[in-house]
């Protein structure tokens, strides 16, 4: 792996504009993410599950527009669809910030999550088009850490900034968010304006250009596609998936902490993430991608475990401790999933059709956030709170099989093996 000061060299002057952005691009979003709901709820006044379903519009938007947006994307470029998402990020922030009824509240939440959309495939195409080879998987890992970093100050900040009694407060933290979009929207217009993200003539995608699958459904059918798709929905629906609803949910009802407590074990996931991603990317560089994702696998599962054990003694300090370990221990296993995933999917794409690899990847990822806090809520609901741990490490168990799966179906080179570390030919 590349030092600091070597990565920063081998990357290409767009990719440098990309990655020294990141932590101020995603601050407003830091900002507005851990206060939106208590926004809708205790500020404008919306009962709980009203607002709770306006939340959910982010997720929904973004999984109906993700398909669409990756065809776009390699018919038209990243460029243009980011674009488009930006603005709809930025009217929607700024719409959000005065809305006062439920109607209003929710075309602002619907076009915010036309943004999110479209900003993972069309980031991750940008990404893939600007920087190649291992710096790319580096790349991936750093940026992985950055956008914590910037989300997790961003956070910090809200915490001591918002006011449920002061509606203003609330209205600049919107309006900050949206203001934050400008950044990447004035990289796109200005010096990534020449960068391309698909092939605009057959030729350009080079002579195996029309054996190479395009569509979604041609994509979906090769095996190695298939596999990585259902890692991704396991990892996010046991992972992303319940950190806004299992884990607190859990934490609160069953382990007994405190509301803070919650607010430090974010704060801990934030901090483990950007100290430790350098060394982790570091480990796995040149190892196969596919035995990272059964370490974190094995990670993960030790973290619910973690946290499971800490209903046996609810409302103590252990407890807290516990919660804590959970969120570091967890953290820690996310360093190993960002630089692997977006990567597989990258290798495996061609020029053509990389908006629709990273689309899926997308769809997967929303997919799996948004089932995740639908199981956890049943479980929970339910008083079925052994079964709730047991289906997160039951999922980090199909994740290492799936991980088996996949490393069959992959050539080394996609599964990250460099030259000097020759590997046995894949099934």
């Amino acid at each position: 792996m590349l030092g600091i000061r070597s990565f920063w060299a081998a990357l290409p002057v767009e990719g440098r504009w990309l990655l020294s952005t990141v932590a101020i691009q995603t601050l407003g979003r830091g900002l507005t993410l851990p206060f939106t709901i208590i926004y809708l709820h205790e500020v404008r006044g919306f009962d709980l599950a009203l607002s709770g379903t306006l939340m959910a519009l982010i997720a929904v938007t973004g999984l109906v527009v993700t398909g669409p947006g990756g065809a776009l994307i390699d018919r038209f470029g990243a460029k243009p669809v980011l674009l488009a998402g930006l603005t709809a990020m930025i009217a929607g922030c700024t719409l959000l910030a005065f809305a006062t009824d439920p109607v209003t509240a929710g075309v602002a939440l619907v076009l915010i999550g036309v943004n999110f959309g479209v900003s993972w495939p069309g980031f991750n195409a940008l990404i893939a088009s600007v920087v190649e080879g291992e710096v790319r998987q580096q790349y991936f890992g750093i940026n992985f850490a950055l956008v914590n970093l910037g989300i997790g100050v961003g956070g910090i900040v809200g915490g001591f900034f918002v006011d449920v009694h002061e509606p203003a407060t609330f209205v600049a933290i919107f309006l900050v968010d949206a203001a934050t979009s400008l950044i990447p929207m004035a990289l796109l217009l200005g010096p990534l304006r020449h960068v391309r993200t698909h092939a605009e003539h057959e030729d350009d995608a080079g002579e195996a250009s029309d054996k190479a699958p395009s569509t979604y459904l041609e994509i979906l059918r090769q095996p190695a596609v298939l596999w990585i798709t259902l890692l991704t929905f396991v990892a996010m629906f046991i992972g992303y998936g319940q950190m806004e609803a299992g884990f607190p949910a859990f934490a609160r009802q069953v382990s007994g902490v405190s509301t803070q407590t919650i607010g430090f074990a974010f704060a801990v996931n934030t901090a483990v993430i950007v100290l430790v991603q350098f060394l982790v990317l570091k480990v796995i560089t040149g190892k196969r991608r596919t035995r990272v994702m059964q370490v974190m696998a094995l990670t993960w599962a030790v973290s619910w475990l973690v946290l499971g054990a800490t209903g046996l003694v609810p409302d103590t300090v252990v407890a807290a401790i516990g919660v804590l370990a959970f969120m570091g221990v967890f953290a820690f296993g996310e360093t190993m999933l960002q630089p692997t995933v977006p990567a597989v999917y990258n290798d495996l794409a061609s020029d053509r059709a990389r908006g629709r690899y990273n689309a899926i990847n997308a769809a997967a990822f929303q997919g799996g956030a948004i089932t995740g806090p639908v199981a956890a809520g049943l479980l929970l609901g339910h008083g079925l709170d052994a079964w709730f741990i047991a289906a997160m490490v039951a999922g980090c168990v199909a994740i290492a099989v799936l991980a088996l799966a996949l490393e069959r179906r992959i050539s080394p080179k996609v599964n990250g093996v460099t030259a000097s570390e020759p590997e046995p030919a894949t099934e």
